[in-house]
């Protein structure tokens, strides 16, 4: 896929991290193979007065890549490293990134999910996703929607993660590719590069419309019945009425 005349990226990375995950994505943009056709996108769960400067600074001085804080509607580039900015939830679309400032989920913003999401719903088997050490369950659902639409997930090995529950709940809900070691990702990823490009998956319409709906942060009355029954409940943080999914 060409963003423009010199920048062209076979499949994007999205990595999802939480707590004991800074040393793990560390770890990991280390050994990632130079020069890749990607783009790499990352989520860790952040406090919001934590600077992502100071990540991307930590970060560049373990990779080739460079590293920066995502910005509302930059273009996507082959050879970056994108963080996302506290307090905001990062998206993509086809050619660039969005930063939102929607309701949190899984009690974060940014959230994995939100990301893994968008990517799977426009990028289908071109998504590596990759869930690293963290506490409760964010990144699961997003992870599902990448194994949906064809894309490629890894997940650390939970016994080496410093917390195991994020690994473990996606190990228990999704059929992953990959359960490895940090320290075996990049050889992962760079066989996953070298072999044939993967054709073209197919995208569930609910993932699509999830993705649709969280880039908007509005949603018509006509759309909500799409992802499931109205209830009763109310969003604790925006205080928006919820569809049940079952």
């Amino acid at each position: 896929m060409n963003y423009n005349e010199s920048n062209e990226i076979k499949y994007i990375i999205v990595i999802g991290a939480s707590a004991g995950g800074f040393t793990a994505i560390t770890e990991l943009v280390s050994r990632l193979p130079p020069k890749l056709p990607t783009a790499i996108f990352i989520v860790l769960h952040l406090a919001q007065t934590s600077s992502a400067e100071v990540i991307c600074r930590h970060l560049a001085k373990s990779t080739t890549y460079e590293c920066r804080v995502a910005k509302n509607d930059e273009p996507i580039l082959a050879g970056k490293i994108y963080i996302a900015p506290p307090d905001y939830h990062l998206l993509l679309t086809k050619h660039h990134l969005r930063l939102r400032k929607g309701a949190h989920e899984n009690r974060y913003r940014p959230a994995i999910d939100v990301l893994f999401r968008s990517a799977a719903a426009h990028f289908d088997s071109r998504v590596i996703g990759i869930i690293l050490s963290g506490l409760l369950d964010d990144g699961t659902s997003g992870m599902s929607a990448i194994k949906r639409s064809g894309g490629t997930c890894i997940v650390q090995e939970p016994q080496e993660a410093d917390y195991a529950d994020m690994p473990m709940s996606v190990l228990s809900s999704v059929e992953v590719d990959y359960r490895v070691a940090v320290a075996e990702m990049g050889y992962v990823i760079d066989e996953l590069f070298n072999r044939p490009f993967k054709t073209d998956g197919s995208i569930p319409e609910d993932v699509l419309l999830e993705a649709e709906i969280t880039e908007r942060m509005v949603s018509s009355i006509d759309e909500m019945p799409k992802l499931g029954r109205h209830s009763n409940f109310t969003c604790p943080d925006c205080g928006g009425g919820l569809a049940d999914g079952t």
